[in-house]
């Protein structure tokens, strides 16, 4: 399982459908190769952190070797919990669910991807005190390409064109599951985005503000402000800022934003037709399946990762 959008929670809470928001966010939804993309994992993983850090080769060795150590207790530990998460979803799509029901699908995950973030800590910490002046310029130029992609997504055209993207987004994730809505399932889409709370430049501006407070710590880390044995919980601090801004107001929006999103989940769940509910549930299955046969597999320490021979 590619950890690397796991980062990206609160922007699937945000937009995708009831167990789209499960799925998407553990690398399972959407996807028709899902036991090759999780053998995969650690790989995606270091090209993704690779792409911000620009790692040189001992950096590489640390942090290939770390991703799939914590690649492995997934397999072991979070694999199983997730096969029998789906388990019990197959049990609740052939029924109406509450806004409450969903939200607490959502803290169950978000607790989850806590405990994930924690175990690749450490290598990111480990490499962070060395990490050299043109590998921080390099990250702060990767920031500013995600900030472009945001305005790009979120920000630019008019407030109609907005609206239209996110409509699109959350039914094509929705007909992935369900199938092919109806117009009365898209008109419940188009209301709960008419009357959503979503603040794209509030964003925007919590965005840039990690950013900078990320490279701030990194650049004291670099001038030795910030002693080696302070990064382990530097680190992690700014990884448990994805769950939880230090801003009071930010806090408040998100969790206004998140209940808003939890009744427009059920909402679109309970207009969904017996046929529908039926297609979830398969796929749910068959998800299911594929997690627990992943659990299942004892692979060598390179057979997951296909580049490795090649470094």
């Amino acid at each position: 399982m590619s950890l690397s959008t796991r980062l990206n929670l609160r922007s699937l809470v945000a937009s995708a459908s009831i167990i789209g928001v499960l799925l998407a966010s553990l690398m399972l939804g959407g996807c028709s190769a899902v036991r090759l993309g999780y053998n995969n994992g650690p790989s995606l993983m270091y090209w993704w952190l690779d792409s911000y850090f620009d790692f040189d080769d001992g950096q590489t060795q640390r942090m290939r070797r770390d991703l799939q150590a914590a690649h492995d207790w997934h397999r072991k530990t979070e694999l199983p919990l997730l096969a029998n998460t789906l388990k019990e979803l197959q049990n609740l799509a052939p029924k109406p669910v509450s806004a409450d029901q969903v939200c607490t699908i959502v803290g169950e995950l978000q607790t989850r991807l806590q405990v994930t973030l924690e175990r690749i800590t450490p290598g990111i910490a480990a490499i962070a005190p060395g990490l050299q002046d043109a590998q921080l310029e390099h990250i702060a130029r990767a920031y500013e390409k995600r900030e472009r992609k945001w305005r790009d997504d979120w920000l630019d055209g008019s407030a109609t064109e907005r609206s239209e993207r996110r409509i699109k987004q959350i039914v094509e994730r929705a007909e992935s599951l369900y199938g092919p809505l109806e117009a009365a399932q898209i008109a419940v889409v188009r209301t709960h985005i008419g009357q959503s709370t979503f603040d794209g430049m509030r964003q925007f501006r919590e965005m840039q503000r990690r950013h900078q407070e990320s490279l701030a710590v990194l650049r004291k880390m670099r001038s030795g402000e910030n002693s080696a044995a302070q990064a382990p919980a530097e680190i992690r601090r700014l990884l448990l800022q994805t769950f939880k801004s230090p801003d009071p107001a930010y806090r408040r929006y998100i969790d206004q934003l998140t209940t808003e999103n939890c009744a427009a989940l059920a909402n679109l769940h309970n207009s969904s037709t017996p046929e529908q509910r039926a297609r979830l549930a398969q796929t749910l299955k068959g998800y299911e399946s594929d997690a627990r046969a992943l659990a299942a597999e004892r692979l060598d320490d390179n057979s997951s990762d296909p580049t490795a021979s090649a470094l």
